[in-house]
């Protein structure tokens, strides 16, 4: 399960493996875009809407700026976050956006990196990205395209969308842009934690007792300071819960110089830069090599003998309701798992 902390580490690596193939030897910028809070009722009753909607809008500023600015197309990843420390309420995108763009001249395609430390002027980026998200929002909701159905849908005509827009306009909208670290990878590390989970991991749950649920998180409201918060269980469940996303739903998402379509174009900008115009071959991370490298041991080991190494030999397939009762009774896996 995606929203699994456990589930996902695998995948977070094989995806980590195929996204630094596609990085440049360019500075890149860490670029966040939130919602204001007055979007959290509205999403929680139509939250495939109200993330898409994120996601169009944010990308769309990003292009805008980018060919205002460096004046050419931009490459970037956005990963959907709506939890802040708490488990509450805090819908975000997270980009990964190159530090140039690809220009096109009379003389062909040219790279054109940005200046050293600066993507966008960050006031003019936030108050556009807020204005085009609310005139989304109207033009989402009065199609008709974000209605739900029974007490969800009473819950959204109880909204006044005039007073819900005008609310979120008389706020200031603040995007953050940072350039990334030196080495793009460590960002990349970093987005990755939440590409395959949600809300919070095993490690930050320090306590469970009498139907309570105590976890660590950093209060941003007094330094960053670490402290503990404890809640009834079926609190914690609910927090927990309303960040698992619609199914189907893809909360990581590729644009301009990122997408698959553009391979081609990334070998020829590689080549500018000095490269060999053919990406890397991405690396087939084996399941044991990246359990060793997370537990410093190697699965396949033998552990009766220490030396043998152990491999896959045969699989069987499902086998009838009572047979499997009896082997599972037996300590035999009988669901089609592999037998070494």
């Amino acid at each position: 399960n995606r929203d699994c902390p456990k589930c996902g580490a695998w995948e977070k690596a094989r995806w980590l493996a195929e996204l630094e193939v596609k990085l440049l030897p360019i500075p890149y910028f860490h670029v966040v875009f939130t919602t204001d809070h007055h979007i959290n009722r509205l999403a929680r009753v139509n939250p495939r809407q109200i993330y898409n909607l994120l996601f169009r809008t944010a990308a769309k500023t990003l292009k805008t700026y980018g060919r205002k600015y460096p004046g050419g197309e931009l490459g970037f990843t956005m990963v959907l976050h709506t939890w802040g420390q708490t488990m509450n309420e805090h819908i975000h995108v997270h980009c990964i956006v190159t530090g140039g763009a690809l220009q096109q001249t009379k003389e062909g395609p040219r790279w054109k990196s940005c200046r050293k430390g600066f993507l966008f002027p960050v006031k003019k980026l936030s108050r556009d990205f807020r204005e085009e998200f609310c005139e989304g929002l109207k033009r989402l909701y009065r199609g008709g395209r974000a209605l739900a159905t029974g007490k969800d849908l009473v819950e959204l005509q109880e909204v006044d969308l005039d007073k819900l827009v005008t609310q979120m306009r008389s706020k200031r909208w603040e995007v953050f842009i940072k350039p990334a670290p030196d080495e793009p990878r460590i960002l990349c590390g970093y987005l990755g934690q939440y590409t395959q989970r949600s809300a919070i991991s095993n490690y930050r749950i320090v306590g469970f007792a009498d139907g309570k649920v105590s976890f660590t998180y950093y209060d941003n409201r007094d330094g960053g300071a670490k402290k503990v918060m404890t809640l009834d269980a079926l609190e914690f469940m609910r927090r927990f819960l309303q960040h698992v996303l619609p199914s189907g739903f893809h909360r990581i998402r590729h644009y301009g110089l990122h997408h698959s379509s553009k391979r081609r174009v990334l070998a020829e900008i590689r080549g500018q830069l000095g490269l060999k115009a053919e990406l890397p071959a991405v690396k087939v991370l084996q399941l044991h090599e990246w359990i060793e490298t997370v537990t410093g041991e190697d699965p396949r080991e033998c552990p009766f003998c220490g030396k043998g190494r152990m491999f896959p030999y045969a699989e069987f397939g499902p086998v009838s309701s009572f047979k499997g009762k009896v082997l599972s009774w037996l300590g035999v896996p009988a669901l089609g798992q592999v037998m070494g």
